[in-house]
């Protein structure tokens, strides 16, 4: 409203009332300036109930599912086991591997321990390696793979196998094809002759492999290859397989049954 004042000049001056915005007050007087709120009619009240009990009943639908679908997965036998598959089985039966992994069925796909049970089936003596996964909706799958041998030790009228690890695994009635026979008195993993017996093995030469009827350990460093023909190399220790062995294929030819690898690189004799 408009209102006029002395200057004190004899001028007179105008002045107008004008509002401020909001951004001209101080905020600690702004945070008392409450708008009011205007209260909803009926109609809104019941459209924002209704958007209340819709909002609660997808949550709750939701939660509804997802525990059904954790039943089914983790509970219920729809998805159960209903077949152990096996794999990769030649010496094994799959029906011994199954009775390893002791998996009940019906047993919750989802649920089944695969790492426990790899253990179980590992444990049987000619699984090298054990796989264990699953195939939804109801299938557990084993996959082996066996020893393969290298070695055959005589025992009684029969030989126990043994592979590259020197862990004897399987007995049969005769040696297979491409096994060595191997005399050891103490095979095993652990055992340092079987352990001698496994380095010369692996630096043999295909004409010595070819010739050889019997690697003999009596020790560590009493190594000897019997070879058909009735030929004999001395080898000694394992050290220096690798020289040693082309030094003895070199010598095969020659007409002499004996012959000394045993000793230094430079020392052969033959007899």
């Amino acid at each position: 409203m408009p209102e006029e004042s002395d200057a004190g000049d004899g001028s007179r001056r105008r002045w107008r009332l004008v509002r401020a915005g909001t951004d001209a007050v101080p905020p600690w007087v702004r945070q008392f300036m409450r708008r009011t709120r205007i209260p909803l009619s009926r109609a809104g009240r019941v459209r924002r109930n209704r958007q209340i009990v819709a909002r609660l009943g997808l949550a709750a639908g939701a939660l509804t599912v997802v525990g059904l679908l954790g039943w089914l997965v983790f509970a219920s036998p729809v998805l159960g086991v209903r077949e152990v598959w096996v794999e990769g089985v030649l010496i094994l039966e799959p029906d011994q591997v199954r009775a390893a992994a002791a998996v009940p069925g019906g047993t919750p796909l989802a649920r089944v321990d695969t790492e426990a049970v790899r253990a179980r089936v590992a444990a049987l003596a000619p699984a090298r390696e054990v796989t264990v996964s699953r195939s939804w909706p109801s299938t557990l799958v084993i996959e082996v793979v066996e020893r393969t041998p290298v070695g055959a030790v005589p025992h009684g009228n029969k030989y126990d196998l043994f592979d590259d690890h020197g862990v004897i695994y399987r007995t049969v009635s005769s040696v297979p094809s491409g096994v060595v026979r191997v005399q050891l008195a103490t095979p095993g993993p652990q055992d340092v002759s079987t352990r001698s017996a496994l380095e010369v093995l692996r630096s043999l030469t295909k004409r010595l492999r070819s010739q050889l009827v019997t690697l003999v350990v009596e020790g560590p460093a009493r190594i000897r290859l019997e070879l058909s023909g009735d030929k004999v190399v001395t080898w000694g220790d394992a050290e220096n397989s690798d020289w040693k062995a082309k030094a003895a294929d070199s010598l095969l030819a020659k007409p002499d049954k004996r012959i000394d690898v045993s000793g230094a690189p430079e020392v052969v004799t033959l007899g």
